[in-house]
């Protein structure tokens, strides 16, 4: 595969080219309508990993008679930390192939096994919700997602809520919280990022969150949760044909006594609900973590997610995550930064994790 002149590869029935600025409105439509793509798929991440995050990428699609048949949105993400991959999707939970029949889905995993070999990466990495290349390395007991269609009915959702987490909603309405959507994300990222240095975590920066908001419009908001005018919890959603996905969120430390993560999400859910979305996305947790437990505290069932590897240059399939001990000396150093160096250092480090 010629990646630089953007020449076409495949089969004589499926051809796949690398997605050009000037047909990203063919891109988008067939991510709408196909059943497997994801918001994640969206041409939108292409500008938001090169221009923000400063990524190259490499958006395949497929196509037949003139017509796309499927996309393979990639990201190349190089770190002397974390070696060089390229994944499907990058800081993204989901990715991976989508497409409208196995054929194209073929030329797709073909056209980027053959473009990870000719970039020497040390692994390829497609984000799947579904077991796609049973031959393949797969951590499938490490993620979950959430996901649950929701009522036309906002009591019938409360009251679908199990008791104990609805009387932790209930509290947080007894505490007098309110929310409301923000025009920016300057609130939200004060709260986000002391939320995630108390974790142990690199922040994003702050220009990053701004430009999903910028780049996705109307299908990315943020609502903040305010006790007495005071923010005490935050979140950044994506909204993508019947799904809300509240993605990026955090909280202050009064957050936890005054249920200001129930009351968050629940008000998410409200809203997305009355303005007629009709699934929930919780997004990804690990296995064993405290948002794997609130999550399923919500009477959500954990789905494993697929993050399948080709190996190139890498000998094993990698353990970039918290739960590796390799890692853990760092989260506790992290979490002892001043909150001024975390922030300081966090955006630098944060776009090179992937």
């Amino acid at each position: 595969m010629s990646t630089a002149q953007g020449t076409e590869v495949g089969s004589d029935q499926d051809q796949v080219g690398i997605l050009e600025r000037t047909d990203e409105d063919a891109w988008d439509a067939f991510v709408q309508h196909c059943p497997e793509a994801t918001f994640f798929h969206r041409a939108g991440w292409r500008r938001i990993l090169e221009q923000r995050l400063g990524h190259r990428s490499y958006y395949l699609y497929s196509e037949r008679a003139g017509t796309i048949t499927g996309v393979l949105p990639l990201g190349q993400v190089k770190s002397l930390l974390f070696g060089n991959a390229l994944i499907s999707v990058p800081f993204c939970v989901y990715g991976g192939v989508a497409a409208q029949d196995q054929q194209a889905a073929d030329s797709l995993t073909a056209a980027a096994r053959a473009l990870a070999e000719d970039l020497q990466v040390d692994y390829l990495e497609l984000r799947h919700r579904e077991r796609r290349n049973p031959d393949w390395p797969c951590k499938d007991e490490l993620y979950v997602t959430f996901r649950k269609p929701i009522d036309p009915d906002s009591e019938k959702n409360l009251q679908a809520i199990p008791r104990k987490q609805r009387a932790m909603v209930r509290k947080g309405i007894k505490n007098g919280l309110q929310s409301a959507r923000d025009p920016d994300v300057e609130r939200f990222f004060r709260i986000y990022a002391d939320s995630v240095h108390r974790l142990g975590t690199p922040v994003f920066p702050k220009g990053y969150l701004q430009a999903l908001r910028d780049e996705f419009g109307t299908d990315c908001d943020v609502t903040t949760v305010t006790k007495d005018g005071e923010p005490v919890s935050s979140v950044l959603s994506f909204y993508f044909r019947e799904e809300v996905l509240p993605y990026y969120g955090g909280g202050t430390t009064a957050a936890r006594a005054l249920a200001g993560f129930d009351f968050l999400y629940w008000e998410v859910m409200r809203r997305a609900c009355e303005q007629g979305y009709r699934w929930f996305d919780y997004g990804r947790s690990k296995r064993g973590t405290g948002s794997f437990s609130f999550k399923k505290n919500w009477g959500f069932e954990p789905q494993p997610l697929y993050y399948e590897y080709h190996l190139v240059r890498a000998k094993q399939v990698p353990e970039i995550n918290p739960l590796n001990p390799k890692y853990r000396l760092f989260i506790a150093g992290w979490k002892r930064l001043p909150l001024v160096v975390a922030n300081r250092l966090g955006p630098w480090l944060a776009r090179r994790i992937g």
